[in-house]
């Protein structure tokens, strides 16, 4: 089933990317290019403004291997979140959530594969069958 808006948000492997870095901490994640259309296309039909609107990527416990993604819009920025951008998509994550995503890459497929966003992670240990939770 095609998921679209904030519901394909909160999905949790490759093409070109976008390198998001924040000097300080020397950590990064990317987004591929269809991941990178995907949150440009979702937040222009949810009317999101990506010029006052960060993209939130957490990790949660949760799932059959213990932690799951959770990706969704968020406008506040704390002082111990960590704000990377690519080519005008501001992502922000807390502390604990950017040590989890260190070198992993974000992705959108569409296939038979399965919708929505999927990271590939290479600190996860183990994932469950359907690729939506980790462990480490």
């Amino acid at each position: 089933m095609k998921q679209t808006g904030a519901e394909a948000l909160h999905q949790g492997q490759s093409g070109n990317a976008s390198l998001l870095t924040n000097a300080c901490f020397a950590m990064s994640i990317q987004i591929t290019d269809r991941a990178h259309d995907r949150i440009r296309t979702i937040a222009r039909n949810e009317g999101v403004s990506l010029d006052s609107t960060y993209l939130r990527v957490a990790v949660v416990p949760g799932g059959c291997s213990g932690l799951t993604y959770d990706i969704g819009w968020d406008t506040t920025c704390r002082d111990s979140d960590r704000v990377l951008e690519a080519e005008g998509i501001q992502v922000l994550l807390d502390k604990r959530s950017f040590l989890y995503v260190q070198d992993s890459e974000l992705d959108f497929t569409d296939g038979l594969d399965g919708d929505g966003f999927h990271f590939t992670n290479p600190q996860a240990s183990r994932t469950c069958a359907c690729g939506e939770s980790f462990g480490m």
